[in-house]
């Protein structure tokens, strides 16, 4: 099944409308491109100008799938792109997701979830995001909730910020700090570093900053990873490869508490919950705070 689309003056042809992408639960290419035009206006401040990671699945989740940074020659030129360097040497084209035409075009290359980096066009070298990640392979997930709550504790009491949470839709959470884009990459990296480590020894029998699993002893890993050049995180309300189609959340620290799973929230009922509560990252750039304010605090403590 297919037909021409036009979004923005942009027209081309979506195809393979019937095919199934999530077996399980019983949807198709359709369902998916569905969810995120309905999403759109919600997903795209969060894609807009940020160099994007797409993850694509041509035959759905339960097939072969790939990650794609480049931009191919077939993509229309109307889908903006930036150049950057890469760590190893050259440089990488990626693409970005600015408009409706171009989130709608990328669904139907059979993009599911959109990776997005932690800096924009405009500071490329310079992050506007710091993230924890708390996506463990055995901890379950109220000690997962506890450890978000204690971040967001320290960061708020301690450092003078606002801190975000937001469900992952895979194992997790993702506890995040919106700054100034004032420093590079390694500054910002060395600085979560320290500050997982400050957050983990006020809590040693629950929390570690250890890399390797055998000297973690069961506790919850502090992932700071992500706040490096080149990495990604998954975007808000991006979809999830897994079968009951969950998705990335931003939430309210007071729904944390009821909350049973990184997967509470799906295609299924994302827009029942938009319908009675607006997004709560809307404010998310707007709580910014210097990133130099945020280093000397720490320093301090």
């Amino acid at each position: 099944m297919e037909k021409e689309v036009s979004y923005n003056k942009h027209s081309f042809e979506i195809g393979n409308l019937d095919k199934t992408f999530y077996p399980s639960a019983g949807l198709t290419k359709g369902d998916i491109i569905e969810y995120y035009e309905k999403i759109a206006d919600t997903i795209l401040p969060y894609l807009k100008n940020r160099p994007l990671t797409l993850q694509r699945f041509p035959n759905g989740i339960d097939d072969k799938n790939f990650y794609q940074k480049d931009k191919p020659d077939y993509f229309p030129d109307w889908i903006k792109s930036i150049k950057t360097k890469k760590q190893e040497g050259g440089k990488i084209e990626y693409v970005m997701c600015n408009d409706k035409a171009s989130l709608i075009y990328l669904v139907n290359q059979a993009g599911i979830i959109f990776h997005t980096g932690l800096s924009t066009k405009n500071n490329l070298n310079k992050p506007d995001k710091i993230i924890i990640d708390l996506d463990p392979s055995t901890t379950n997930f109220e000690t997962i909730k506890t450890a978000a709550e204690r971040i967001r504790k320290i960061i708020e009491e301690k450092l003078n910020a606002t801190a975000f949470v937001m469900t992952t839709g895979s194992r997790g959470l993702h506890v995040m700090l919106p700054i100034k884009p004032e420093e590079g990459f390694d500054t910002v990296r060395e600085f979560s570093q320290n500050l997982a480590t400050y957050i983990a020894k006020q809590y040693p029998e629950d929390l570690t900053t250890a890399v390797r699993k055998n000297k973690r002893e069961n506790k919850l890993f502090l992932d700071v990873a992500r706040n490096a050049l080149g990495q990604t995180a998954v975007c808000p309300y991006s979809l999830r490869a897994i079968k009951n189609a969950p998705i990335a959340t931003p939430l309210e620290w007071d729904e944390l508490a009821k909350l049973e799973s990184a997967q509470a929230y799906t295609l299924g009922n994302i827009f029942r919950r938009l319908a009675q509560k607006d997004d709560p990252w809307k404010k998310f750039s707007e709580k910014a705070v210097s990133f130099k304010s945020l280093k000397e605090k720490l320093e301090k403590l």
